[in-house]
């Protein structure tokens, strides 16, 4: 007969799932920020081959403006140092959790192998 699954283990089987969704989240969001700081490195590479009176243009939505050499380098480095800031928070966030999944896995496995074992002899 299959044995039942204590409710306490059930609960914490589930924030385990809801925690492991949070860190694909996480992971999904580090990615989306390491492309954007690819972007950023590569452009800053690109502006730095430029003469600084070279014409460039900025798209904003699906219009592009003229301007200027040095604004755009401004804007690129203060961008790179945002998402370093963020990808380092979510750096630790990752961390953060996966200790926290380590500890609870076990902990249900801890629980899973007490109650697998059944009442001791002479109890």
């Amino acid at each position: 007969m299959a044995e039942q699954i204590p409710p306490q283990v059930q609960n914490q089987l589930v924030r385990f799932q809801e925690m492991q969704e949070q860190l694909r989240a996480i992971l999904i969001r580090k990615q989306q920020f390491d492309l954007e700081t690819k972007d950023v490195e590569r452009a800053l590479n690109e502006s730095k081959n430029l003469a600084d009176d070279a014409v460039i243009y900025k798209s904003v939505g699906i219009l592009l403006f003229k301007t200027e050499k040095g604004k755009i380098v401004a804007e690129l480095n203060e961008r790179k140092e945002e998402l370093d800031l963020r990808m380092k928070t979510i750096e630790r966030q990752e961390q953060r959790l996966k200790q926290q999944l380590e500890d609870l896995r076990r902990t249900i496995m801890e629980q899973v192998n007490l109650a697998g074992r059944g009442p001791l002899p002479g109890s």
